[in-house]
């Protein structure tokens, strides 16, 4: 793994300055989300721009124990109990903890202090952030798509998930690809889900738009609400266009030039992305997501999680296309193969 620093160490470390120079404002207490379906109508009254759209602004952190897929020994349950949630909560943190599991043949890695993968469940106690299907699992592979994955899987036995596949360049880098160069976040996608650290999401808006800044690769996506055309450009992060329905906000994006870091890496050109976000409450925003790509999965399917209010700034995370790393990379790969046993 590269070694760079996330810049949640940043934040940790300017706390005491954000307190005295009043960078941001604590909105108070955080109620959590009790509904599955965004845009749910809540006693709380909608906050508006100064030009009337609903306000969702700030920095969203969307870190969370949840995993995306049920796991296998909740399998059928679809909710915790409090006791059951924050059980759960402290066996993931325990079986996270990079001081004390490390992965067999990962040398170098972070120790658990550069870690925030999240200590708590989102507020609905679901044993998975997807919602649909109802076993809260991702749907099966299409078979054209299944193919393909196993055929990767076989070119890259052996092969650790930052290394070239044997033989290859910067183009064979595996489904981590595009994050080892820098060109993706790992939890930015889209869609967003969580992950190691750099949970975070700063919503922009001024009339007419809305900017989604992810703090991991500080990507940008900018969301038009007038329903422009498209036009026949593809991009890392798709072509994205908004709009309001009623207070919740609906993105749409597709036009992708090819994955995103998203499933790792599973996602085509054909991915046909519907986010919506809706505030329920001053520190509660709710983000739900269906991922309809028909070449890639047997059927569409769909994921929720909450986000909570921070009180904290985005620091820039200094990650760039140009990773000097990929020399050190390219070299390890080529000296591993030559002592590789014949016919591998």
């Amino acid at each position: 793994m590269r070694q760079r620093h996330p810049a949640r160490i940043l934040r940790r470390m300017a706390v005491a300055i954000a307190v005295v120079l009043t960078l941001a404002v604590t909105l108070g207490g955080q109620a959590p989300n009790t509904s599955d379906k965004p845009g749910t109508k809540t006693t709380q009254k909608v906050s508006r721009t100064p030009w009337g759209d609903p306000d969702l602004q700030g920095v969203w952190d969307f870190r969370t124990a949840t995993p995306l897929e049920r796991p296998a020994e909740l399998a059928g349950k679809e909710v915790l109990t409090d006791a059951e949630a924050a059980e759960f909560a402290a066996k993931t943190a325990k079986s996270r903890n990079r001081d004390t599991n490390v992965p067999e043949g990962n040398v170098g890695d972070y120790n658990n202090f550069w870690y925030d993968y999240g200590n708590k469940v989102v507020g609905t106690r679901r044993t998975a952030l997807i919602t649909d299907p109802k076993d809260g699992k991702i749907p099966p592979l299409t078979p054209e798509a299944q193919k393909k994955a196993d055929a990767l899987a076989t070119a890259r036995r052996g092969t650790g998930m930052h290394e070239p596949t044997p033989g290859g360049w910067v183009n064979d880098l595996g489904s981590n690809g595009l994050q080892v160069r820098c060109i993706v976040g790992f939890n930015s996608g889209p869609p967003m889900t969580p992950s190691a650290y750099n949970n975070n999401v700063q919503i922009v808006q001024t009339p007419g738009t809305v900017v989604l800044l992810n703090e991991m690769n500080h990507s940008a996506r900018t969301v038009p609400l007038d329903n422009r055309p498209r036009g026949n450009v593809r991009r890392w992060v798709g072509v994205s266009r908004g709009r309001w329905d009623g207070a919740t906000l609906v993105v749409e994006t597709t036009n992708f030039l090819r994955e995103t870091a998203f499933d790792q890496g599973r996602t085509d050109a054909n991915l046909r992305l519907v986010e919506r976000f809706a505030r329920v409450d001053p520190n509660t925003l709710v983000y739900q997501f269906t991922v309809d790509d028909p070449t890639v999965y047997t059927r569409p399917w769909t994921a929720q999680m909450t986000m909570n209010k921070s009180d904290e700034h985005l620091y820039e995370y200094a990650c760039h296309e140009g990773n000097r790393a990929l020399t050190s990379i390219l070299a390890g790969a080529r000296a591993k193969e030559k002592t590789a046993s014949p016919g591998r």
